[in-house]
Formats: C-alpha cells, structure tokens, sequence
C-alpha cells in the first residue's frame, strides 16, 4: 500500500547468543525489525539479500571478522550505504580510528553496551543527524559523548556513563 512507512530492519551481527537476543528484542520492543546473524559470513549474506536499513555488529566474530564484514559491505555498491554502528568489547580497537573509516563504521560503542544507546544510534544514523565524521552533537542534550574528549579526537566512539 502506498503511503505506508515500514519500520527499519537491523541486521544484528553477534555471536553470543544472549547479547544477540538481548539487543533483537530490545530493538524490536523500540520498533525496529530485526534479523540477526551469528558469524560474518552469514552476515554478509544476509545484507546482500535483505539489504537491511542499518546494521549492528560486534568486531570479533567468527568467519570473516567485523572489520571485514564491515569493507566488503562499503565496498559493494548495493550496500555501501547501510550505516554501520560497530560494538566491541576490544578498547584497543578504539585507537584505530582510521581502522573503522576504512571499513565503513559510523560508529563505535563499547560492550558493555546498552541496547537503549543502540536504539538511539540507530535513530541517530537513519534520521540523517548523524554524520560519520563528526558523531558528537554538541548541542544533543542525551548525547552521552563529550564532542571536546581529546581522548577521542575522530568522534567515533562511545561508551557507558
């Protein structure tokens, strides 16, 4: 039916099987569709055949890893625009921001990680108030990143108050 909006699909890459659910269902409670993958592999498959709105991946799972599952979507021209939010639980990742622009990452939140900050990411990156290269709002009120950290001067990553 014309007219009708549809709810966003997230692919949810992760291969705990309980942050995996945790994060679909509470995206799914928020009001996005969701389908998830548990290896890299299967992720890439799934974003070339339903071609998602957005995807959520962590960085260390099996198969391919994030990283490269992150340069092979940016890297096709079906979906290199599906914004990307990496979740990691690797702080060393978080030195590397060049690492994430190559792969085509908006951006980065560290585990643990709170799906309500997902969900608002995800708001965020499919609203178009979210550019790549500078993730902080200064003027967001919710924004739980300090645009001024000179800890995190390429503005890619967040993490838990």
């Amino acid at each position: 039916m014309a007219g009708l909006q549809r709810d966003p699909l997230v692919l949810i890459v992760e291969d705990d099987l309980s942050t995996r659910l945790l994060y679909r269902d509470h995206l799914s409670h928020c009001g996005f569709r969701t389908v998830d993958a548990h290896n890299g592999l299967q992720a890439l498959e799934k974003a070339r055949e339903l071609r998602p709105d957005a995807v959520v991946t962590d960085l260390a799972v099996p198969g391919i890893d994030g990283f490269e599952f992150c340069r092979a979507l940016h890297e096709h021209d079906d979906t290199r625009a599906i914004p990307i939010i990496a979740v990691t639980g690797r702080p060393e990742y978080l030195d590397e921001p060049d690492r994430f622009k190559q792969a085509g990452i908006a951006h980065v939140l560290t585990k643990p990680c709170d799906p309500d900050l997902i969900a608002h990411e995800l708001r965020r990156l499919l609203n178009g108030t979210h550019d790549s290269n500078d993730s902080n709002d200064p003027n967001d009120p919710n924004d739980p990143n300090d645009p001024n950290d000179p800890n995190d001067p390429n503005g890619l990553r967040s993490s838990q108050p």
